[in-house]
């Protein structure tokens, strides 16, 4: 199986900021680019933090407005900071949380979930930006074509990996939910069945029918 990268999913063409790029220039960048951030980046294009509409947002959320129908609130030390910020090093939330060009869309996720941001800039190994890879590009992988994930399956996860007959369990794909229907030999080929198939780019859900012939564990399977 081959899974999608982070490269193969990121957006290349980068609108980036400078520290001292002004609040006005950052609104102009997010609107004539139909984004909603940008990487802040020092003179090598090492990632130093992100600028979002949420931080730009601080600054019209903590000004004073007597009619205002909704509470005010009180704003952390932070908060208050970078609401008065007028630069992008005042404005941005840093460090940058970066991803790798080789990570798996998985493995993006994981970081972007552990710390709660929706993009992630993409770093070579010289710490140069070289891409950004958001929530939406990962959910791509998603929009894979039900015969491709059945072909994966079919022939790399059943036929190559674990050197089934295309008879022994057939693969039907629909809307990215998938059904095993089959027998094979032992039972404890089937969990392997089921996680690795699971596993495939754009699976939505995996619903397994398949039977067996003996309960005994087959040496070659046990050392795989």
């Amino acid at each position: 199986m081959q899974h999608r990268t982070v490269a193969d999913l990121m957006t290349r063409a980068v609108v980036t900021a400078r520290r001292d790029t002004s609040f006005k220039e950052i609104v102009r960048l997010l609107a004539d680019n139909d984004v909603t951030a940008v990487p802040v980046v020092d003179e090598l294009d090492h990632p130093l933090g992100v600028v979002s509409e949420a931080d730009l947002l601080r600054k019209c959320s903590v000004q004073a407005d007597p009619s205002s129908r909704t509470p005010a609130g009180h704003p952390e030390a932070w908060e208050k900071a970078e609401a008065e910020g007028s630069r992008a090093e005042e404005l941005m939330s840093a460090p940058a949380v970066c991803a790798r060009p080789e990570w798996t869309a998985a493995e993006a996720a994981r970081v972007m979930t552990l710390h709660n941001v929706k993009r992630l800039p993409v770093v070579d190994e010289a710490e140069r930006l070289t891409g950004v890879v958001s929530r939406g590009d990962l959910l791509r992988i998603f929009l894979r074509r039900d015969d491709a994930i059945r072909e994966e399956i079919a022939r790399d996860v059943l036929g190559h990996t674990l050197g089934l007959a295309p008879s022994d369990v057939v693969v039907e794909v629909r809307e990215g939910r998938v059904t095993l229907t089959g027998t094979v030999e032992v039972n404890s080929l089937i969990p392997v069945i089921e996680r690795l198939a699971g596993n495939v780019d754009g699976v939505v859900s995996l619903a397994a029918h398949i039977g067996y012939r003996t309960g005994a564990a087959r040496t070659s399977l046990t050392d795989a």
